[in-house]
């Protein structure tokens, strides 16, 4: 159904689990890969929270604990050299939740080996189904 500005009202419902820290071996240098670094996960996930909220039954929603879990997993596993790579096969994982109609990631690479001072690097990819 359209709002009132024709947006989907269901893609305005969202579940977001952010500053989600893993402890990975990704990097392009071979002392990432070695030591490596903690890694900071921010995802929002758009889906229609109407049927949960009028069932109060977590089958009907995306269990946020069961998410983070398996996000953790999927970071730590299978050292790859670009953090674009991560967020990619974040939203593959998130995608597969039929539930879910679009989703954003964001990967945080905070200890960066960056010469100059920094707060953070991060890489951000919104996709949606096809």
């Amino acid at each position: 159904m359209s709002g009132a500005a024709g947006i989907d009202r269901h893609m305005a419902d969202s579940v977001e689990l952010t500053g989600l820290r893993v402890f990975a071996f990704h990097g392009v240098f071979e002392e990432e890969r070695e030591a490596g670094q903690e890694f900071v996960i921010d995802v929002k996930l758009s889906l229609d929270l109407g049927p949960a909220a009028s069932s109060d039954d977590v089958a009907q929603t995306i269990h946020y604990g069961e998410l983070a879990e398996a996000i953790a997993a999927a970071v730590q596993r299978d050292p790859v050299n670009l953090i674009e790579t991560v967020a990619q096969r974040i939203v593959d994982l998130v995608l597969a939740f039929p539930l879910v109609m679009l989703v954003t990631v964001t990967v945080h690479k905070p200890s960066a080996p960056i010469a100059v001072p920094f707060d953070d690097v991060s890489v951000t990819l919104t996709r949606g189904r096809n």
